[in-house]
């Protein structure tokens, strides 16, 4: 009976059938190869609360420029706070399962996202924070400056460079609390980072 039902459709119909099962085992067979060659990146357990590496170091140089004592990779209810105030009972961490895991604790918990600039973390702490010189780059050449300003190394991308520039802009901005001379000084370090990744410097 099928066979019967299959010889009376039309020959392109049959033929429409047949080309799209033939061409979703092949895209099912790339897609099985890719994953065997390249496959994806597995995070592993507690990689969450860390953030990058270059944000966790900037964490870790603004704590200590304010005199704030911290551990980092603390363990709290079988969960991993990237950095712990004990002084103050504050966690600072980049996983949002950290937060809500520790909603109940006694523990004041501040999750940061990872693209925003350490100078900020003290808007967020719950206690007075004292005011911290802005640094300013340490590089003498300005296009390696300008990189350093936006939080990247010279091997940056065109859309690393756009990227950064988009993070920091929304607070360096004058109507978002920035400074107008911050807002140009970051103006200026994007479109010198964007023409040396494009090779137009």
């Amino acid at each position: 009976m099928p066979i019967a039902l299959v010889s009376a459709l039309p020959a392109w119909f049959v033929a429409g059938l047949a080309l799209g099962a033939l061409a979703s085992v092949v895209v099912a067979i790339i897609f099985y190869a890719g994953e065997r060659l390249y496959p994806t990146s597995k995070r592993s357990p507690g990689s969450g609360s860390r953030g990058s590496l270059r944000r966790h170091a900037e964490i870790r140089e603004y704590l200590a420029a304010i005199g704030e004592p911290f551990v980092e990779e603390y363990e709290q209810d079988g969960l991993t706070i990237a950095f712990y105030l004990p002084d103050r009972d504050v966690g600072i961490t980049f996983d949002p399962r950290v937060l809500f895991g520790l909603e109940d604790a006694s523990t004041h918990v501040i999750l940061c996202e990872d693209e925003m600039p350490a100078a900020h973390l003290g808007q967020r702490l719950p206690f007075e924070v004292p005011e911290t010189p802005r640094q300013p780059p340490t590089s003498s050449d300005p296009v390696d400056a300008a990189y350093e300003q936006l939080g990247l190394t010279r091997e940056a991308s065109t859309s690393d460079v756009k990227d950064a520039y988009r993070s920091r802009v929304k607070d360096a901005h004058p109507d978002r609390g920035g400074s107008s001379e911050e807002f140009k000084q970051l103006q200026d370090a994007y479109t010198t980072a964007k023409n040396d990744a494009e090779g137009t410097v």
